[in-house]
């Protein structure tokens, strides 16, 4: 860019450069990066597309948006990332919380809406602690642990924890998924990597070159977390507890089937995303006669 360059053009150009590179939503995440380029807001961005860029502001747009033709995530160009309205802290040691996700978090909230007293939470496999955090967000009597196998990742969750000000009621350690828990827990949450270890090339830039591959690879036919959670599941659940896992599209009947093997688990519910996938399964111990699954849509 070179002369007199306003905000609208500024944009215009971003925009194409971002299409050119292949980038699916173009003209949103330039004006993302514009916004983060000049430090200003949505507001003040579209009101004034007129004004001029200084050769400073238009310096660091160039360096964001040659970031992003890479195909670098724009989670990690803005260091944060949204979920369930909340701001979460994401680097390249976390996955970038997906709507998806948030699944997960209505299913427990029906769950313990109506439940009394205190409520333990426990997120194997917290990553940036979206989960765990977020749910506690809303119920202020719940605290909770979250475990994740990378030591950056915890600093990012326990980061998020003091940015949400939930410090106080969660904690997180270093941990090869629930090995070393003792207890039982109320709740149990986790995403666990679920992509088969040869369909990872497969993916997009942004996710197959930029995120951490051990939140990704779940192994030669993708279920291998699984596996492990299902032998550990019901010492950790409580008597009335459940634990909401997250599932690949298509990967809902072979988890339920891995979970119900041993006898000690019943698939209670399975919950669709906004998508129509079934994304996350309700699993309590099974302690009693087992009813018919239900789908929750």
């Amino acid at each position: 860019m070179s002369g007199c360059v306003t905000l609208a053009e500024a944009w215009e150009a971003a925009t194409r450069r971002l299409a050119a590179a292949g980038v699916s939503s173009p003209r949103l995440d330039a004006r993302l990066l514009i916004q983060q380029a000049l430090r200003i807001d949505a507001a003040r961005m579209l009101a004034s597309p007129c004004d001029p860029l200084g050769e400073p502001e238009r310096t660091r747009l160039a360096e964001l948006v040659e970031r992003r033709t890479r195909r670098e995530p724009i989670s990690h160009i803005l260091g944060e990332k949204e979920f369930w309205s909340l701001p979460f802290r994401v680097t390249a040691d976390t996955l970038a919380p997906r709507p998806d996700t948030e699944t997960l978090i209505e299913a427990a909230l029906d769950r313990i809406n109506d439940r009394r007293g205190p409520v333990s939470v426990l997120d194997l496999g917290t990553g940036s602690g979206c989960l765990l955090l977020t749910l506690l967000s809303e119920r202020r009597d719940a605290w909770g642990l979250g475990v994740d196998l990378s030591a950056e990742a915890i600093e990012v969750a326990r980061g998020n924890a003091c940015r949400l000000g939930l410090k106080t009621r969660a904690a997180f350690v270093v941990g090869d998924w629930a090995g070393a828990i003792e207890g039982c827990f109320d709740i149990v949450l986790s995403n666990p990597p679920y992509i088969a270890g040869g369909e990872l090339r497969a993916l997009p830039p942004e996710v197959s070159a930029f995120e951490p591959r051990l939140a990704l690879d779940g192994g030669a036919d993708g279920l291998q977390a699984y596996r492990i959670l299902a032998r550990q599941l019901p010492r950790l659940l409580s008597r009335h507890g459940a634990a909401f896992l997250e599932v690949g599209d298509g990967q809902a009947d072979p988890v339920a089937g891995l979970m119900e093997a041993g006898g000690d688990l019943s698939v209670v519910a399975v919950r669709q995303d906004l998508s129509g996938v079934s994304r996350c399964l309700a699993v309590t111990r099974d302690d009693g006669p087992r009813n018919p699954k239900k789908r929750l849509d």
